[in-house]
């Protein structure tokens, strides 16, 4: 495995982390600050910026504080060159699964999430 698919590979189970555990100080680490977060499974469109996600995360209980079992994988990683990446990854909170695409970008050394655009698939309960 490349150096790069190493840094990415550690920087999407810092993300599960993140959002299993509701550690915010970790999700504006895997986060670029100018990150977007949106999906078209909402109505209307949803659209956020980290400044309006993390307080989201903050406020929510988190999936390990509720015994839930941790459900994520990465599904694939595509370098587009040497500063760019997209990842597939799935993961779930509650009663939902979440197909996440993932643009990394490679800035200052490292790499960090600068696009999440996610599909919400209902779980039978």
């Amino acid at each position: 495995m490349s150096a790069a698919f190493q840094h990415i590979s550690a920087v999407l189970v810092d993300y599960f982390d993140a959002l299993y555990f509701c550690d915010v100080e970790k999700l504006q680490r895997v986060f670029h600050p100018k990150a977007i977060y949106a999906t078209a499974d909402e109505s209307p469109l949803l659209h956020r910026t980290m400044q309006e996600y993390v307080p989201v995360v903050a406020a929510r209980q988190s999936p390990a504080s509720r015994g839930e079992p941790r459900r994520d994988h990465i599904d694939a990683i595509d370098l587009a060159g040497e500063n760019t990446a997209v990842a597939r990854v799935r993961c779930s909170i509650g009663t939902r699964d979440f197909v996440d695409i993932l643009t990394l970008v490679r800035t200052e050394g490292g790499w960090r999430i600068i696009a999440k655009i996610f599909q919400i698939i209902e779980r039978e309960t």
